[in-house]
């Protein structure tokens, strides 16, 4: 269950304070709210901000290391000394690679650059450096986006006859190399600590070249992006001039990763576009073929480099899809009840476990380390939820681990085979320790909740407070409705076009919580605002991002229940056992369940008016209409389960009343409990199944087919009216009908068919309704 949290709460000496920078900037309260909740709090501080440009621009010369850098690179270039660049394989680390390539070459230096593959290792290895020597033989050696924790190393270069510059951006270790060094986070009189390999790789390219190393923001922005670096300070000033190059002077090379033309190219584009496929060549171990695009000037090669990358962009989705679902099938049949995910296979690739791995820690909301097998040893990469430090779990737990290394979202872990059990134990027992269930909580953070028409003003300054990304995220805002009017976009469309009374909303995707956003059950719209431009008018919209609603609030839905539970009735029927409760046992085993584990429990309630019976055993647990909210299966109540709602993730199945049917197809080997003492199909009790009140509706619907419009049997209810009967009679007879051929939904509508000949007996439906009308 997601839970709203408000961004910022500010006392009333800061809402003063809010309020006088307001009138200083001429900004709106409501943005500069947003501002100074990100630490954008003094005048000129949001004037940088809001106006961020090249302008802004620090002295490269205020970091530590860089005036020795541009001395060492001026006497190699004036003695004619042979210099070698390491960058790194993912896109920061080849986008770093670039820079330096163009720029010490304008500078006077044809330097031999060396991008390794990802089975090179990250970062300097004694092998890499005596490969480079044997090729090159350099004098002065050069890192970009990785040896600051080399400095074994860099010793050894400098044993081989080499002087050493390290450039990074990553966390300083407790010893570091003894050579010049050039990173931000050195102490020194830098003030900006957050650049990523390129953007250091671009200070120095200021550093030799002045601004004609503008001509390179495109990379250092697109590294920015890519790098997942915090969109503040200095990176802010680089990727908004980058994006200018990238949307006025499009370097061909990027032409061809981008694959359309943009009508605007902004950071997002960037992030789900560009930035993956640079990503792939590494991850297929070609990480050189996205650097040799990077410097070519040849229209041919870089038309086949770019079409190679997004070739391997492909490859590299359906390897991570297959990956994914191999991990989701292990974790099935494992369970996802602990603190923490830890999966192993022979098969999987190092390249993509670790975007797998994000990706269902997000899903499941708990760290999760994927290994791939390597003889008797596990290489795996961990990825973490932003209230759990990884790094210092596995830190604490570093008994279990051969190595390890990374930060608090993410780190790269090498564990032996026999280990693996005791490490997973051990992180469980750490987390559990450490953390509370609070920290497992999913939370959103919302700027503003809106109880009014949102202000045009307001939407203007959000565009301006573009780019967005890590560090600076899209304000979200949330609506509080009850019932609301929406419709597809288009015929047979899955997003909705949603109506409130403060702003239009459109909501991708949105067509399976259509009866919910219809129905009174109040609600919680959480959306990030545009405004968009056509025909000389500017509308502002919302797009939304999640749905949060208590199935337990409003007096609706009954309709959508019953129209659901029919719908059910058509999925095949499960092979299970269950135990018989009482409704007593039934509160004690859920108190029971709920003590053991925080996972694995789905209860299942036919109507809300069984809810009832339950309010302090299901206090504090979600509870969802027809489909889980949430995908981790943590413990929930779901009224009137669809039949292809996806809950095989969880263990225990404690029904609350006797449903008219158990067609779930999670059942299936799982603890499944029934309460006998409440009946759930009651709504069945007045359902009319006559043949001649079943045939004087479809007589009617031949005379209205017009009318008949929708995709389901309770969208055509609620179009025509029922023609006049009773709803749920007709959501019967409709459901009843489609079973039986005698009709079917067609392009938005329902098409009556006549000549068919059946008997209603021929239909499960039918028989299902009337077995139970007589039990």
């Amino acid at each position: 269950m997601k839970k709203l949290v408000p961004e910022y709460s500010f006392s009333a000496e800061q809402l003063d304070s809010i309020a006088e920078l307001a009138y200083k900037t001429g900004l709106s309260v409501n943005v500069t709210r947003i501002l100074y909740a990100r630490g954008v709090d003094t005048v000129e501080k949001i004037t940088k901000f809001m106006k961020p440009s090249k302008r802004n621009f620090l002295s490269p010369f205020l970091m530590k290391g860089m005036r020795e850098t541009v001395e060492m690179l001026t006497e190699a270039r004036d003695t004619g000394k042979t210099v070698a660049v390491l960058g790194d394989y993912d896109a920061d680390g080849i986008c770093a690679s670039a820079i330096m390539y163009h720029a010490l070459r304008d500078f006077g230096i044809d330097a031999h650059v060396y991008v390794p593959e990802r089975a090179d290792g990250y970062g300097l290895s004694e092998k890499m450096i005596d490969r480079i020597f044997e090729e090159c033989n350099p004098e002065l050696f050069i890192t970009v986006d990785c040896g600051i924790s080399c400095a074994k190393e860099a010793q050894y270069i400098y044993e081989l006859g080499s002087d050493v510059i390290v450039t990074d951006h990553h966390e300083l270790p407790e010893i570091l190399p003894d050579c010049v060094i050039v990173n931000p986070k050195l102490k020194d009189d830098y003030p900006y600590d957050n650049l990523c390999g390129a953007g250091v790789a671009f200070k120095v390219a200021c550093a030799l070249i002045g601004e004609r190393a503008y001509r390179y923001l495109d990379f250092a922005t697109l590294a920015t992006v890519a790098d997942s670096v915090p969109l503040l300070g200095e990176n802010r000033d680089i990727v908004t001039e980058g994006l200018r190059l990238f949307n006025q002077q499009l370097r061909p090379c990027f032409s061809g990763l981008l694959g359309k033309v943009y009508d605007s190219i902004t950071a997002q584009t960037l992030a789900f576009n560009v930035a993956p496929r640079v990503n792939a060549a590494g991850r297929m171990g070609d990480a050189q073929s996205a650097f040799k695009l990077f410097i070519s000037e040849d229209e041919g090669e870089i038309y086949d480099l770019s079409v190679k990358l997004c070739l391997y962009n492909t490859e590299r989705q359906k390897f991570c899809d297959e990956l994914y679902l191999s991990a989701k099938q292990k974790l099935l049949e494992k369970g996802a009840y602990g603190n923490v995910i830890m999966l192993s296979d022979e098969s999987w690739n190092t390249g993509f476990v670790g975007i797998v791995a994000a990706r269902l820690a997000e899903e499941f909301n708990r760290p999760t380390l994927l290994f791939v097998h390597n003889g008797d040893m596990l290489k795996g990469s961990a990825r973490s939820i932003e209230s759990i430090n990884i790094f210092s779990a596995l830190k604490n737990c570093s008994q279990y681990i051969e190595e390890f290394g990374g930060h608090a979202q993410a780190a790269g872990v090498n564990v032996r085979v026999e280990n693996f059990s005791a490490l997973e134990k051990a992180l469980n027992e750490e987390i559990s320790n450490t953390y509370s269930e609070e920290d497992f909580e999913q939370k959103l953070y919302i700027c503003e909740e809106i109880t009014d028409v949102f202000p045009e003003e307001f939407a203007h300054e959000l565009m301006a407070m573009e780019p967005y990304g890590v560090g600076h995220r899209r304000p979200l805002f949330a609506v509080s409705v009850g019932a609301c009017s929406a419709k597809p976009l288009r015929t047979a469309s899955p997003h909705l076009s949603v109506k409130s009374d403060y702003i239009e909303l459109t909501y991708f995707s949105g067509a399976k919580n259509l009866k919910i956003i219809e129905s009174d059950v109040q609600k919680d719209i959480v959306f990030e605002v545009s405004v968009s431009h056509f025909k000389g008018r500017d509308y502002i919209k919302g797009t939304v991002r999640e749905l949060l609603y208590d199935a337990r609030t409003g007096r609706g839905a009954s309709q959508g229940i019953f129209a659901t539970s029919i719908a059910r009735l058509r999925y095949p029927a499960v092979e299970f056992s269950s135990k018989q409760l009482s409704t007593e046992e039934t509160k004690a085993l859920i108190k029971e369940k709920r003590a053991e584990c925080a996972y694995g429990l789905c209860l299942i309630a036919s109507d809300r008016r069984t809810l009832r019976c339950f309010e302090e055993e299901i206090e504090g647990l979600g509870c969802d209409l027809f489909y889980p909210s949430s995908r981790n299966v943590v413990n929930t109540v779901v009224i009137a389960p669809a039949g292809d709602a996806d809950l095989y993730g969880y263990k225990d199945f404690i029904f609350l009343d006797t449903p008219s049917d158990f067609h779930l197809q999670a059942l299936a080997g799982k603890n499944v409990y029934v309460n006998g003492d409440i009946c759930g199909y009651t709504m069945f009790e007045k359902i009319a199944v006559s043949r001649e009140n079943l045939l004087e509706i479809y007589s009617a619907m031949r005379r209205e087919t017009q009318a008949l419009i929708g995709e389901t049997a309770e969208e055509v209810s609620n179009a025509c009216g029922a023609l006049g009967f009773d709803k749920l009679a007709f959501i019967f007879a409709v459901s009843v009908f489609e079973e039986l051929g005698l009709v079917a939904f067609e392009n938005g509508k329902l098409t009556v068919y006549r000549g068919v000949k059946t008997e209603l007996t021929d239909s499960a439906i039918y028989r299902k309704v009337c077995f139970l009308q007589q039990s």
